[in-house]
């Protein structure tokens, strides 16, 4: 108990902002595992953090907006694809604390009024859909805007990678920290985490777990095929842990994450991640988002008919929310029905 709550004072000296309903629940899902025939399933529901229909970047906000409110910003350029669960949670973080904020969001087939894009033009932010693909492309396209902006007098700050990527990272060392503290309420020790991520999400459950040397193993669903994604996970890891001032040092070794889930591409439903999706409301009342938490249950489940988890097993399903962009797949989702 004495390193967790060490852990949690050194995550609370970083630059925060106050925008979740933290800690969120770690609820149990017997009738899913009965479903399934075993392991012991949990999940930890971070789509009930609160802001904006709730989801895994309010965590990480938290970190990023008090990043940006430290060094005095008053404007905030994010942008993502067009269905962005991280630009809807930046647009209503900036409509708490007074900021200014502006997206531009990549032109692609989900670039319709629709799920997260029309939450974000609800919340009156500036929104713009360019022909730049989502990555680094995209980035150019948020510095030279920040530029612009510098020049007409406002203090803007980019929500970009590598800074944004680390800060995930802290925030999800602070989850794993939630989570053991949750383990010891609940009289459980989990063998597993499973969640969808090739970014600062893994990265910190890996740094968060090695520090507190847990049992439980981080496993990532990759929803997208990013190049070098273990530099990626292990650079933000390593960083974090440096701004945390933490002895832990994360390798390659300590990550596991696969690819074998992501289907056509990013951003297009599978059909296992449509009868997860099902599978998951049916027994549990809990609905997954079609582009991320969905093809991590489905990678879950697949893991689970291998025979990878045994019936024993403790496992503990991150959901990072996303089901606003539900709505934005209503064609492909009627047609399955």
């Amino acid at each position: 108990m004495e390193a967790i709550e060490q852990l949690i004072q050194r995550v609370a000296q970083i630059p925060q902002v106050k925008l979740g309903h933290f800690p969120t629940p770690l609820e149990e899902c017997p009738r899913l595992s009965e479903a399934l025939g075993g392991p012991r399933i949990f999940i930890k529901r971070e789509d009930c953090s609160g802001l904006a229909f709730g989801g895994n970047k309010v965590r990480q906000l938290t970190f990023t907006l008090g990043d940006a409110v430290a060094q005095g910003a008053d404007t905030i350029v994010h942008g993502a694809a067009s269905q962005s669960n991280h630009c809807r949670q930046a647009a209503a973080a900036c409509g708490k604390l007074g900021l200014n904020c502006y997206l531009r969001l990549a032109r692609d087939h989900k670039s319709i009024p629709q799920g997260n894009l029309l939450l974000d033009k609800l919340a009156g932010v500036d929104v713009e859909i360019v022909d730049a693909s989502f990555g680094p492309e995209l980035d150019v396209v948020k510095h030279k805007l920040a530029k612009k902006l510098e020049l007409e007098g406002l203090k803007p700050y980019v929500v970009a990678g590598p800074r944004s990527t680390m800060l995930a990272a802290v925030a999800f060392t602070w989850c794993i920290a939630e989570i053991a503290q949750q383990q010891e309420q609940l009289g459980i020790d989990a063998d597993w985490i499973y969640t969808c991520s090739v970014g600062g999400t893994q990265a910190g459950l890996v740094l968060g777990t090695k520090t507190l040397d847990l049992k439980m193993k981080p496993f990532g669903i990759a929803p997208i095929r990013w190049e070098n994604k273990h530099e990626r996970l292990r650079t933000a890891a390593n960083s974090a842990a440096d701004l945390l001032e933490l002895d832990t040092q994360v390798m390659d070794a300590d990550i596991q994450n696969t690819d074998d889930y992501i289907g056509q591409a990013y951003g297009y439903l599978t059909p296992e991640g449509i009868d997860a999706l099902k599978l998951v409301v049916k027994t549990e009342g809990i609905f997954l988002d079609p582009v991320y938490t969905a093809k991590a249950m489905a990678g879950l489940i697949d893991h689970i008919q291998q025979g990878k988890l045994g019936r024993d097993d403790t496992v503990i399903f991150l959901h990072t929310g996303g089901t606003p962009a539900l709505f934005a797949y209503q064609e492909e989702l009627v047609a399955d029905l």
